[in-house]
Order: C-alpha cells, then sequence, then structure tokens
C-alpha cells in the first residue's frame, strides 16, 4: 500500500465519504455501515474498506477484475494550501455480489495514477482527474481496465499551440495504478501527433474482442481509432480514422460479458444550445456514415428487443438563447427518434410534458438506456423537469428520487430537488439493471447536472433502493 503524501493527508479531512485517504487503495476494512433506502436522502456511509483483489473480468467496467461492475463517481477537489493547486479526484464505489458497496470504495488522485501534470503556464480543465475526463478500458487485456486521461503540453512549435497527450494508468488486481508506476503516454499516430487526442471514448469498433479508444485530433477535422491491443509502452496495434465533427463522439457500450461485438460510434456537431444534428458510424470498419436528425440526447441499446443495437437521439431540452432561436423545429421538439440497428427509418416517441412555468433555456437533460425488468429489451430513462421517465415501449414509468427540502436553512423548490438519471447496470449481477440517480444543492447541478454529491442506485424502477450514499 502506497504511503499517504502530506497532501492526501489533508484531503481526507474534506472527502468524507469517499476516505481511501491518500493510498488510492481505500481505508483499512472495518464493518460496513446500513445505507438508505426507500427513496430518501441519501447519508455518508462511516465505514471504508479496500476492494479485494480480482482473478481477471472482460468487464470494462469492473476496475479491480472481481467480477462485479463498479461505478466511477465525482468527488470534491482539493486546493493545495500552500500552492493554491486545484486537484480534482475521482472515487470508485466497487461491487460485489450484492451489487454496489459504498463501503468499499477508493479515491484516485493525478499521483495516485502516475500522471503527470501539464507543463502549460495557464492550467485549465485538463490538469483534472475527473470523472468526466476518463476513461475505463483493457487496453492490455489482462483483465483488469486501465483508466487513461488526457494531459494538456506545450507542443513545441512558434505558434504556442499545445497539445492533448493520453495517459493509461494499468489495471491492477486492486484497481489502476501501481506504487512508484509512471502513467504511460498513448503512441499516437502521425497524423494526430501535433494536436494530439481529445475527447476519448472506449469501444471495440472492429469487433474482434480488445478494447480500443477513439478521440477527436486536428481540431475536430478528423477522428482517431486506436486498436487494441496495446503494449505496456503504450503502442496500439494500428490505427484508423473518420472524418470528424466538431466537439464530441459517443460509443456504444462494450459487452461486458466479453462477448465480441462491433460498436458503434456517433460524431456530435458543435452547437450553440441549439439541438444539432450528428453521424452515425454503426460499424466503423466501413467509414460510412448515416445523418441522423437533430438532438442533444442519445442512447444506444436494443430498444425493440430484437438483439441487434439500436440508437435513441432526440430532444434534451436545451435551446440557443439568442433573440428568435429559442425554439425547435416540430419535428425535434419534445421527441426523440429510434433508429433501429437493422437499418431502416427511425420510430419517433414524444417526450413528457413539462409542467407550466418548467421550460427553460437548458433543459431536463440526456438519456440512458436500460433494462431494468431482464426482458432482453432496453427502456429510455429520459431526464424530465420533474424527475425521470422510463419510455419503455408504450409504457412511461416515473422514476423519482429527491434531495432534501431545505439546505442550509432555505427551502429548495421542488425544480432544484430533483435528481437526474446518470446511468444504468447490472451491479448485482441478477439480469435486471439498476438505475443510477444523483443530486446536488449546487445550482450548476439544477441547470447542467455537474458536480453531483447524492446518489441513489435504484431497485429496478420501484421506490426502493438497492443503496445509496453521498459524497462530499
Amino acid at each position: 500500500m502506497k504511503r499517504p503524501s502530506a497532501a492526501a493527508l489533508a484531503a481526507c479531512a474534506a472527502l468524507v465519504v469517499l476516505a481511501g485517504c491518500g493510498t488510492g487503495r481505500g481505508a483499512p476494512e472495518s464493518e460496513p455501515s446500513a445505507s438508505g433506502g426507500g427513496g430518501g436522502v441519501p447519508q455518508e456511509p462511516s465505514a471504508s474498506r479496500a476492494p479485494a483483489a480480482g482473478k481477471g473480468s472482460k468487464d470494462p467496467d469492473d476496475l479491480n477484475g472481481d467480477g462485479h461492475r463498479d461505478l466511477l463517481v465525482p468527488v470534491a477537489a482539493h486546493v493545495d494550501p500552500d500552492t493554491h493547486e486545484r486537484d480534482e479526484r475521482v472515487g470508485v464505489i466497487f461491487g460485489s455480489a450484492r451489487g454496489l458497496d459504498p463501503t468499499t470504495r477508493t479515491v484516485y488522485g493525478r499521483s495516485d495514477l502516475g500522471i503527470p501534470r501539464s507543463n502549460l503556464a495557464d492550467q485549465g480543465p485538463e490538469e483534472n482527474i475527473a470523472a468526466e475526463n476518463v476513461t475505463t478500458a483493457d487496453l492490455d487485456g489482462d483483465g483488469f481496465p486501465d483508466l487513461v486521461t488526457t494531459v494538456a503540453e506545450e507542443s513545441g512549435d512558434r505558434n504556442g499551440d499545445y497539445r492533448h497527450v493520453p495517459y493509461v494508468a494499468w489495471g491492477t488486481p486492486t484497481g489502476p495504478g501501481e506504487e512508484g508506476r509512471t502513467a504511460t503516454p498513448l503512441q499516437l499516430p502521425s497524423t494526430a501527433a501535433h494536436l494530439g487526442l481529445d475527447g476519448l471514448t472506449r469501444g471495440d469498433f472492429d469487433g474482434d474482442g480488445h478494447h480500443d479508444l477513439a478521440g477527436l485530433g486536428e481540431n475536430g477535422t478528423k477522428a482517431h481509432i486506436l486498436y487494441g491491443p496495446f503494449d505496456r509502452s503504450g503502442a496500439p496495434a494500428r490505427t484508423g480514422s473518420l472524418p470528424g465533427h466538431g466537439i464530441d463522439l459517443v460509443a456504444d457500450d462494450i459487452d461486458p460479458t466479453g462477448k465480441p461485438r462491433v460498436t458503434g460510434l456517433l460524431a456530435r456537431v458543435v452547437g450553440d444550445g441549439e439541438q444539432t444534428t450528428s453521424t452515425l458510424y454503426a460499424d466503423p470498419r466501413t467509414g460510412r456514415g448515416r445523418e441522423l436528425r437533430a438532438g442533444n440526447a442519445h442512447a444506444f441499446g436494443d430498444f425493440d428487443g430484437d438483439g441487434r443495437r439500436d440508437l435513441a437521439v432526440g430532444d434534451d431540452g436545451s435551446r440557443n438563447d439568442e433573440p428568435g432561436s429559442e425554439t425547435e423545429v416540430a419535428d425535434v421538439d419534445g421527441s426523440l427518434a429510434v433508429y433501429p440497428g437493422g437499418g431502416g427509418s427511425p420510430e419517433t416517441y414524444k417526450l413528457p410534458e413539462p409542467g407550466k412555468g418548467r421550460h427553460g433555456d437548458y433543459g431536463p437533460g440526456g438519456y440512458v438506456a436500460a433494462d431494468p425488468d431482464g426482458d432482453g429489451r432496453d427502456g429510455i430513462l429520459v431526464a424530465t423537469y420533474d424527475g425521470a421517465t422510463l419510455i419503455d415501449g408504450d409504457k412511461r414509468i416515473p422514476v423519482l428520487r429527491q434531495g432534501p427540502a431545505e439546505v442550509d436553512g432555505k427551502k429548495r423548490s421542488d425544480n432544484a430537488r430533483r435528481a437526474r438519471p446518470v446511468e444504468a447496470g447490472d451491479f448485482d449481477a441478477d439480469g435486471k439493471e439498476e438505475l443510477v440517480l444523483a443530486w446536488a444543492a449546487d445550482g450548476l447541478f439544477t441547470l447542467y447536472g455537474e458536480h453531483p454529491t447524492h446518489w441513489w442506485i435504484t431497485d429496478g424502477t420501484s421506490g426502493r433502493d438497492a443503496t445509496s450514499f453521498a459524497t462530499d
């Protein structure tokens, strides 16, 4: 186990629930505390223990390879009192035979993973090891997922440009990173070396069972694919590219059982608040893309139960707030479209109507594919102004969780209390997926879903929770 640094020990006072204090490996084992349930406000569990060493897994979200899926969560930033440097961290709630266990957790900072700091004088968001900036994938195929994040570095040319360099902290039986080991920079193709890669996402883009990475390069004009397996020098087996489309790449899930399947890749167009179009590469091997309707929310899943992967794209409620641009066209406004995996025309569904006075510049949020009843057909969990609704064929099932009615002595409106859907997963391996919802008192969360601090892992679509917890 690593020896805690002085900065990490200071951070322990701030990181109440996700202790793992300074070790990157969790605290000594102690008795677990009871989790919140029944949809109440989550509490901070008092106990903390290190994850058990696993034997290897095919699931890219099983960080210690013990056969149980884990959950990444953001953790409050630590600010060094001497240097005033801000150190974002990522927490891991480890899974078990009974599902996610908030008492088995750890926190990873930059030093835990051996990731260097940026050499830029003006350090930006690229400095952060934050949940939204990391990708997990088993790049070398050893059964233990690795953690990948980018570091902004000077490009060395006289134009003063900088580049994003992906670094990988290799997985181990107790999670990514090893004591004394420095993270490895990935070797990029020559066409991406100058500006590097940003917006990394994982997938199996050639369907060979090895985990791959895709990222944007060349100012968003090209998407580069690094195919696995990678060797420990950071070199991919080979590389490829697709036309880029601006700001974001989204990939379908890798099958957690390890069954090889080609994962689709969605390239989204840059926008200014309005709903924008995207291109779907259902089989990136062909290089052929399909232009899709406008919609900033999306989710891959099997929504018709035919065993093929579909894609839902639709309105996430955001709008351009410039005069005359506050509305969307009728076939986009308040709807989503499901593009079937077998091809053919999309099927359109209307989204739940917001209550009177609920519509604002920024909408309820994105979509999550989920199969909470285990019937093999995914529903679409949609964030709404009232919480969340599962669209499952013709059924509409509300899934509601709320934060406290009062924060710091001030009453909170219902709109400011609603939890948002984050993801779904079968954390207890019973064939049915649990839904993950989150909430925070911060106003940024109300608008954009940023910096969540309270978490519910539901028992399907019922009012019961499999577990719940809070992070500080």
